[in-house]
């Protein structure tokens, strides 16, 4: 039920109500038009005749406690927003374009203060039940109010939903200047309100959800596995959007505690495929014969995304980490060009940006553009960011890194420690400079192994404390902890979801991807003008500014990143050989008919 609204107030609502649409039809682009014309009948980087049926057995490493991915409690298992439509989907070959799912059509309003879905008659939740616009305001309420705070924050702007009647939803939209606004709405999953109102939404469960997407949960082994079966009578399987994808009949994810084990046991055919982001594996775990005869492939499928930013995350929460100076000796300390020469075969390149691989990273001097967004900031940013790009620290010709460490101890005597009989401590207090690297698994072990005896070197004393999943999480929606290893992802089109990673409010938001605990007003400011650039080249300078005063901030200990997706697969499968530049997508694969899937042994 909504509050009373005074007289000039719903004036106004219904003016704004009835002004002109300035699109009106089955896509949206979020600065040209739509790629794909309205009679379209596939994306283009899909094979539209991929036969249908078979299945896949997939591994991942860590374990499940919950079948309710939209709250912070619990651990969700993989796959899940297979079970659920959204009202629009997004193409991969486009920077940020939404054609209709649950939502035939669309009509956005010319100063895009609010924006229309009219609903498909015929879609349908698994139980037959009709999806209708009580669903999308039930669903957006529910999310914002009792999900997961980052719905909150990503959909900060939304004023209010309304369902106009059973097949028409509408979005108000605040001001109108956040250009992205209307398009992420459209990302909302729906979620059958007759199907929750029994329920308690904040919750974990096992219980399998009910959804209309193209999956069910079929078989839960609670942190073992769990088990996909495409719906057969699914509503949507014909449209244009979804031809070509969704073709195995069934998906299992089988979840083991390590690493290495998972290895293992593709090669012994313990399931079929595997996405390989480890270079030491890639280069050295499968010489086995089943790869030599071809039973077994390898394939490297090069992507165009932005890769963002994997790397040691500081939480600057905590006395230690709140000086830049401690976090730039940090950064002095670590050795990533030995590292990737021992231990990475020389795969990967170093990340300077957290919108690596893409035109929205900043490099090098700044533009005339980006000058005029610093500009403001002068007196909060070092100089050194209107004079060139970041650069991460190097030991590079003789491989050394005396000199690295010689500044890092330069750096951290700045910030007020010094080394005292070996061990580097605070000048004021006698706090003795000590941390730990919360993990998950041991998968970056032998790279903390390499960088704990430089911090050795300059007095820093530092473990590994490895926990299990629920724990990490946990510990991580809290943020407690020193140091961890993440990623921090990036689309193509930087918008509303930036207020998540940096912004203030993030920072004391627990369950906020802000790991961080980044609080800086100048952030924060840019934050807001990447969400309301009105161009893709603003769009692009906006992105290059918030990159160098993050880098500016020295948050992260950058790692690397690499522009191929590997992976190892048994002959059984295929996929389409027109790319997308989004890379490895599984949701594209099909089974080749015939080709059975049974364990092979004696390759191990």
């Amino acid at each position: 039920m909504h509050d009373r609204v005074p007289g000039w107030l719903m004036t106004l609502l219904l003016c704004t109500i009835a002004a002109p649409a300035a699109a009106d039809g089955h896509g949206l682009s979020l600065y040209d038009e739509p790629r794909y014309p309205a009679e379209f009948e596939h994306f283009d980087y899909v094979n539209p005749d991929a036969p249908k049926g078979g299945e896949i057995r997939l591994a991942t490493v860590g374990t499940f406690d919950s079948l309710n991915q939209f709250i912070m409690r619990g651990n969700p298992a993989t796959g899940l927003a297979r079970v659920y439509d959204t009202l629009t989907v997004g193409s991969d070959d486009e920077p940020f374009s939404i054609y209709g799912l649950l939502a035939g059509r669309m009509e956005l309003a010319e100063d895009r203060s609010w924006i229309r879905f009219h609903l498909r008659e015929e879609a349908r939740f698994h139980d037959g039940e009709p999806v209708t616009a009580e669903d999308v305001v039930f669903s957006f309420e529910t999310l914002r109010t009792e999900g997961h705070p980052s719905f909150r924050l990503y959909y900060a702007d939304v004023d209010r939903v309304e369902a106009e009647d059973k097949h028409q939803v509408t979005f108000h939209l605040g001001g109108g200047d956040n250009r992205e606004l209307a398009l992420i709405v459209g990302q909302l999953p729906v979620l059958p309100k007759h199907y929750w109102e029994e329920r308690e939404f904040n919750r974990t469960t096992l219980d399998p959800p009910l959804g209309s997407g193209p999956y069910r949960i079929t078989r839960v082994d609670q942190g073992r596995q769990i088990t996909y079966e495409r719906v057969e009578d699914y509503w949507a399987r014909d449209l244009p959007v979804n031809r070509g994808r969704f073709n195995l009949d069934r998906m299992r994810f089988d979840y083991y505690r390590d690493m290495d084990v998972a290895v293992e046991a593709i090669t012994a055919g313990a399931y079929d495929l595997r996405y390989e982001n480890v270079a030491r594996n890639w280069a050295t775990a499968y010489d086995t014969p089943a790869v030599r005869d071809g039973r077994m492939r390898k394939v490297e499928i090069p992507h165009e995304r932005p890769t963002g930013m994997q790397a040691f995350v500081l939480n600057t929460r905590l006395e230690k980490f709140s000086d830049p100076r401690v976090r730039k000796a940090l950064d002095y300390a670590f050795d990533f060009e030995n590292t990737n020469e021992a231990i990475f075969y020389g795969e990967y390149t170093r990340t300077e940006s957290y919108f690596s691989n893409s035109e929205l990273a900043s490099s090098g001097p700044p533009t005339e553009r980006e000058l005029e967004i610093l500009k403001p900031y002068r007196e909060d940013l070092p100089e050194w960011v209107f004079e060139r790009g970041y650069q991460a620290p190097r030991t590079d010709g003789d491989r050394s890194l005396r000199d690295n460490l010689r500044r890092a101890l330069e750096l951290l005597r700045e910030a007020g420690w010094e080394v005292q009989d070996g061990t580097l401590v605070n000048r004021e207090t006698g706090e003795p400079m000590r941390f730990t690297f919360l993990m998950r698994d041991q998968t970056f072990n032998r790279v903390i192994e390499r960088y704990r005896p430089n911090l050795e070197r300059l007095g820093i004393e530092s473990r590994v404390r490895v926990v299990d999943d629920s724990q990490y999480q946990n510990r991580m929606n809290e943020f407690d902890f020193d140091v961890t290893v993440l990623v921090l992802p990036q689309s193509r089109s930087p918008g509303n979801e930036q207020r998540m990673y940096w912004t203030c409010e993030a920072a004391e938001t627990p369950g906020s991807r802000n790991y961080s605990g980044i609080c800086d007003p100048v952030v924060d400011e840019l934050v807001e003008q990447v969400i309301r650039a009105g161009d893709r080249e603003t769009l692009e300078h906006a992105s290059r500014a918030l990159d160098r005063a993050l880098l500016a901030g020295h948050y992260v200990i950058p790692h690397w990143h690499t522009r191929i997706d590997r992976v190892i697969y048994w002959d059984r499968y295929g996929y389409p050989d027109t790319p997308s530049g989004s890379g490895f997508d599984i949701d594209l694969w099909w089974q080749i008919p015939g080709a059975a899937v049974e364990p092979v042994n004696g390759d191990g």
